[in-house]
């Protein structure tokens, strides 16, 4: 009996102070304070130093696959002072940037078309129960077609223009962007749709202000695999499509170097592509994603 009665209060302390640390939790998430900014050294040091140091350790696998002729044949594996030669010509020449920036401006204007018919047509699929049943197989089925598959008839539509270009990049994309907001609007909690009927939001407005910002850690899913598609459908459309029109961007840049059979310059548009790809990424999605999650309390600074 005795125990019995001195094992409660230390149930109940225990309960009391689960309840004080959730209060303090949801305080702390009300009046938005969390920790203090992040040093700029322990930034660098957690965020800057461990890729710096693959690319490092990248570099010296290869250098010494070269110097201790394990791969002997320039023509299969240059140098990496041979790729670097490269970069200096183009930059020189002053074609390094105009290469970057013909596929970069293409890839982000198709990404904006196919932004804006992708967002309709997700809430579209998502809302409207025969449509889901109609077109999202669909949807579905082009997500998975590669998108070089679209670059021949895109060529015979249209012809060797830009919009070509942007037409493989809208088949690649959109797809990607309306499923992402489709899987978003699926993960919305009934509870908020219901009160936000309740609290009078209906129509657009019930759009507006509750689904799309329930739904925006899948929408924004959709979008970074969107830019992705979209990126790969634009570089397989410069490889295959050819014509002085259409300029010289990175995908024509990896052809033109197959074609030279110059390693050097296939490594090196190999790299320009890869490099833009991560920088998309890391300067516009990752911000995007971190503020998102951060608002929802999912995400703590660090």
């Amino acid at each position: 009996m005795a125990s019995t009665e001195t094992s409660t209060p230390i149930k109940e302390s225990g309960q009391g102070q689960d309840l004080a640390g959730l209060e303090a939790g949801l305080d702390a998430l009300e009046s938005g304070t969390g920790p203090t900014r992040t040093p700029v050294s322990q930034v660098l040091v957690q965020k800057v130093l461990p890729p710096l140091t693959a690319v490092l350790l990248v570099l010296v696998v290869w250098q010494a696959l070269v110097s201790f002729k394990i791969v002997d044949d320039p023509t299969k594996l240059p140098a990496p002072s041979a790729v670097w030669d490269e970069v200096s010509e183009a930059w020189l020449q002053g074609t390094l940037l105009e290469y970057i920036w013909t596929s970069v401006s293409r890839g982000l204007l198709g990404f904006l078309f196919a932004l804006a018919i992708g967002t309709p047509l997700g809430l579209l699929v998502a809302r409207v129960r025969f449509v889901r049943a109609a077109i999202g197989p669909i949807l579905s089925g082009l997500q998975s077609l590669p998108s070089v598959a679209w670059v021949p008839p895109a060529v015979i539509w249209l012809g060797l223009n830009n919009q070509m270009m942007y037409a493989v990049i809208l088949l690649g994309a959109v797809p990607s962007i309306a499923n992402g907001l489709v899987s978003g609007v699926d993960q919305v909690p009934p509870l908020f749709l219901r009160a936000g009927r309740t609290l009078g939001a209906t129509g657009l407005k019930h759009t507006w202000h509750i689904v799309l910002p329930a739904a925006l850690p899948g929408y924004l899913a959709g979008l970074k695999q969107g830019w992705a598609f979209s990126w790969r459908s634009l570089m397989a459309a410069e490889i295959i499509a050819s014509s002085p029109d259409l300029g010289v961007g990175l995908g024509k840049l990896l052809e033109n170097g197959r074609n030279a059979s110059s390693m050097s310059l296939v490594f090196l548009a190999i790299f320009l592509i890869l490099i833009v790809g991560i920088a998309i990424d890391l300067l516009i999605f990752s911000p995007l994603e971190r503020r998102v999650l951060r608002s929802r309390g999912l995400l703590v600074k660090s």
